[in-house]
């Protein structure tokens, strides 16, 4: 596995060895000897995974403490445009958000932290999703911030229109950044 730092401190890209040949491809998608060398290790006590259509918009959440949640994302199908926003109010990079494609193709993995906000916007039609946690969901501890705040300014580059996002109820009433308090 290659791991790679992006610019924002804990948040990390994790590159999987892939071996093809003609029956298809293999690779290692975990391994928590190697990921702990390179600083994960939280211990993963949950696998979610989510089917969405072309145009889903999931985000941005996070878990408020003490049910907070380290991710490691990843897809199995299609690709997403994968978001994480810093919300740890000491770091140098509070506010600021990273963002990458993971795709069935690529086999990119990303590795979320704690005091991070995260959200996906699916690029493909049948996008299967999957991330392990290191923490239970609690419903009481959900905290967002909408997806398009205009201070987080998270360029979403799909074109795909606003008129075609699928977007939850739930996130369509989240905060604005400037008047959400991060726990972090």
């Amino acid at each position: 596995m290659q791991i790679t730092e992006t610019p924002i401190a804990g948040l990390l890209v994790i590159e999987p060895k892939v071996w093809k040949d003609n029956r298809g491809y293999f690779y290692e998608s975990y391994n928590a000897r190697i990921l702990a060398e390179a600083g994960i290790t939280g211990n993963f006590v949950q696998d979610n995974q989510s089917f969405s259509q072309k145009g889903a918009l999931r985000g941005m959440h996070a878990q408020n403490m003490p049910f907070e949640q380290g991710k490691l994302v990843r897809v199995l199908k299609g690709a997403v445009l994968d978001v994480a926003v810093d919300i740890r109010k000491a770091s140098a990079t509070y506010g600021q958000h990273f963002s990458i494609e993971l795709s069935g193709e690529n086999h990119k993995q990303l590795w979320v932290p704690p005091g991070f906000l995260h959200g996906f916007l699916t690029l493909e039609d049948e996008t299967i999703f999957t991330y392990k946690v290191t923490n239970y969901y609690d419903k009481a501890s959900e905290i967002g911030v909408m997806w398009n705040d205009p201070d987080l300014n998270i360029n979403w580059n799909s074109g795909i229109s606003g008129k075609e996002l699928l977007l939850s109820e739930k996130d369509l009433v989240l905060s604005s950044f400037k008047d959400f308090k991060s726990p972090f």
